[in-house]
């Protein structure tokens, strides 16, 4: 089963670098905040090094 990754809406920045990166995975919501909105939209390889790996405010992570 593929895993779910989040945003922590809390600690997101909006600074759009996932966004940049995977925007198949990762979009804006209405308050500019960054959410995932497809895990399936690219690899979970892609996924932690394009964004969760890369996130300057580190609120991107896996459910578990």
């Amino acid at each position: 089963m593929a895993r779910i990754v989040y945003v922590d809406k809390e600690e997101c920045i909006s600074c759009g670098l996932c966004v940049d990166n995977l925007p198949d995975v990762f979009q804006f919501d209405d308050d500019n905040k960054a959410e995932a909105y497809d895990s399936a939209g690219a690899s979970e390889e892609d996924i932690q090094s394009e964004a969760i790996d890369q996130c300057p405010s580190e609120c991107i992570h896996w459910e578990e």
